[in-house]
């Protein structure tokens, strides 16, 4: 997941390049539909397929993704991708529109908050043919519903919190031994780095709904579980709102309103890129842009525990983004053979390399890590220092959970401005994100 400011819901309800062989799959469906076109079904101009794709992305994105896209072209020289791509805020509804009109791109770059939402509406494809058996479970799962595979993930994330080591240094503060490290460290530390520095903070804010969900995933709990209900507690919430307004009283962490500020702009205009936070939590692939907008190359450091022990910081990979099929399309097997090579194969990969995440193929990985260096490489190798320590994969979100990240950060506010107590803000952000549930 990258920095949003908006997650509306579905508007319905109204670099050296190597080729890598085709995985045996891919292979296997190319020969089907070469079978198919040439046994009838018309011949002429109806054994060329045109296939609409749509993604976001920063420029970079979209230049790799068209280089991907004329990759696969190359080697399949009877379909053709037409691309379509834009910024997050417009995405959605452009989407939704396209959906409710039943002009749905063939294939779709999908999120998360929005998986379900399309899935349980069967706008999906299930992606049966696409190859996943070099990933591991938990990454295949994250795009799995009890309906099926409606997403295949193409890049690897995890939470991690950002540290700035010149910012340390000036402090004099030791950079945390990150498996051991309690939330009362992290709390002490903040503090100790507020107090030693001019012009900065220790600590800025969780934002997304990651830290959120770390938390209760600490407590055994998820943001939501697999039958669509929530999955934490009053309770649990309480304890959170509780725990970062105690960061904020003690000084840790800049005033309400510049934290407010610095989760409603984009990592370049951020508090960590200009500068003035140690530590902030943020997605394991933003490390790269931010390092280098910084000016320093930020460390990557594990969630803080309540125990101390590293496992019961309960990571997760979670998916950066996926690729998913449009249910209505009318070439299956060419949409699954498009999402095959783009996760499956070596040259797309090297295209890509961490733009997206790390390469979710546990084979194409280790190519493309033997490719990265500086900022790339440490977030590729965070990855795998956490890999022994991953709690279980979060539930795909619950229908209405594009709602939730907004829900939150307005009682975040309720909380840290002192509007509300942290117990009134859990029971009403609970009583709020229920109503969303459908």
């Amino acid at each position: 997941m990258e920095h949003r400011r908006s997650a509306a819901r579905p508007a319905w309800t109204l670099q050296p390049r190597r080729r890598r062989g085709t995985s045996a799959l891919t292979a296997g469906l190319a020969a089907a539909l070469a079978l198919t076109a040439c046994g009838g079904g018309g011949g002429g101009d109806d054994d060329e397929v045109t296939l609409r794709f749509v993604w976001w992305g920063s420029d970079a994105r979209h230049q790799n993704t068209q280089e991907i896209i004329d990759a696969f072209e190359e080697e399949h020289p009877d379909i053709t991708i037409s691309g379509d791509f834009g910024d997050w805020d417009g995405y959605w509804d452009q989407l939704a529109t396209q959906t409710a009109a039943a002009d749905s791109p063939d294939i779709i770059q999908m999120d998360e908050l929005y998986l379900r939402e399309y899935a349980d509406r069967g706008s999906l494809l299930d992606l049966d043919q696409v190859d996943t058996s070099q990933m591991d479970d938990t990454v295949v799962d994250n795009g799995r519903t009890e309906g099926g595979l409606y997403g295949i993930t193409i890049g690897i994330n995890a939470f991690t919190i950002l540290a700035n080591p010149d910012l340390f240094d000036e402090a004099g503060v030791e950079m945390p031994d990150d498996a051991t490290w309690t939330w009362d460290d992290y709390r002490d530390i903040a503090v100790e780095l507020s107090e030693d520095l001019d012009g900065a903070w220790g600590a800025g804010g969780f934002d997304e709904t990651g830290g959120f969900q770390t938390w209760v995933r600490q407590q055994g709990g998820h943001l939501s579980n697999d039958e669509g209900e929530l999955g934490f507690t009053v309770e649990d919430a309480e304890s959170y709102f509780e725990y970062i307004a105690e960061l904020l009283d003690s000084g840790a962490t800049p005033s309400a309103s510049a934290l407010a500020e610095d989760q409603g702009v984009g990592p370049d205009q951020s508090l960590t890129t200009a500068g003035e936070v140690a530590m902030r939590a943020w997605w394991s692939n933003q490390s790269v842009a931010l390092s280098e907008s910084t000016g320093t190359e930020l460390e990557l450091l594990r969630f803080p525990s309540h125990t101390g022990d590293a496992e019961d910081a309960a990571p997760w990979y979670k998916s950066s983004m996926f690729l998913s099929g449009s249910a209505a399309t009318d070439h299956p097997e060419e949409v699954q053979l498009f999402i095959d090579f783009f996760v499956n194969s070596e040259e797309a990969a090297l295209i890509d390399m961490a733009e997206r995440g790390i390469p979710p193929n546990n084979e194409i990985r280790q190519t493309v890590t033997e490719e990265l260096e500086g900022p790339q490489l440490a977030m590729a190798e965070y990855i795998d220092q956490i890999e022994g320590e991953l709690g279980p994969s979060e539930p795909v979100p619950a229908m209405g959970g594009s709602a939730f990240q907004q829900i939150l950060y307005r009682y975040q506010d309720e909380v840290l401005f002192e509007r509300m107590s942290p117990a009134d803000a859990a029971e009403a952000m609970v009583g709020e994100m229920e109503g969303e549930l459908r």
